[in-house]
């Protein structure tokens, strides 16, 4: 099921044709911990954004949401579920990113993030929300973002679309997913 695609259209910029464009896979999502969904803020671009990234080389996208939740939350899962994916057609660069959508509860919290050096840069920080504040955030800081290291406001504009996407999808079906055990 495709979630969301979003194009430059989207960011109010005219659309080209992808010509044979780079492409990446990647995996993401909503995880949930005592009816908090978790939020990565990079404070030094003022983004609030999903956990998730790139996919490794011949890494399944269920084992790469698996490794992304870890470095950037702490935690290990339970009750993983595919929701769908998303498509970023960024026809300024000539790039398609198609993100697999999971989402999951909390197994277990180390409380130990294990972030790359660029996200330590930009300040990066895990926070719990309930799912209606994560949206504001996310959708928030749209106008208020700065550019990252080797990342241009244009980039992250297409994650604060998608993430913004996500979580509405997600807040949509919610009920049909199992309520964590109190």
């Amino acid at each position: 099921m495709l979630i969301a695609k979003i194009t430059d259209k989207d960011l109010g910029l005219a659309v080209k044709p992808l010509n044979n464009p780079a492409v990446r896979e990647a995996s993401r999502g909503i995880l949930v911990k005592n009816g908090k969904v978790a939020v990565f803020h990079k404070a030094a671009k003022n983004e609030y954004k999903l956990p998730g990234g790139g996919l490794d080389a011949g890494e399944q996208p269920i084992d790469g949401f698996k490794r992304e939740i870890m470095e950037e939350t702490g935690c290990t899962v339970k009750n993983v579920q595919y929701i769908g994916t998303t498509e970023e057609h960024k026809s300024q660069t000539n790039f398609l990113q198609i993100s697999h959508i999971f989402v999951a509860e909390v197994d277990k919290d180390t409380k130990t993030l294990h972030l790359t050096e660029k996200e330590k840069i930009e300040k990066s920080e895990l926070l719990w929300v309930d799912i209606n504040e994560a949206i504001q955030l996310v959708e928030d800081s749209y106008t208020k973002l700065k550019a990252g290291v080797d990342e241009s406001v244009y980039m992250t504009k297409f994650i604060i679309k998608r993430d913004s996407q996500i979580l509405r999808h997600f807040k949509s079906i919610s009920n049909n997913f199992p309520r964590e055990s109190e």
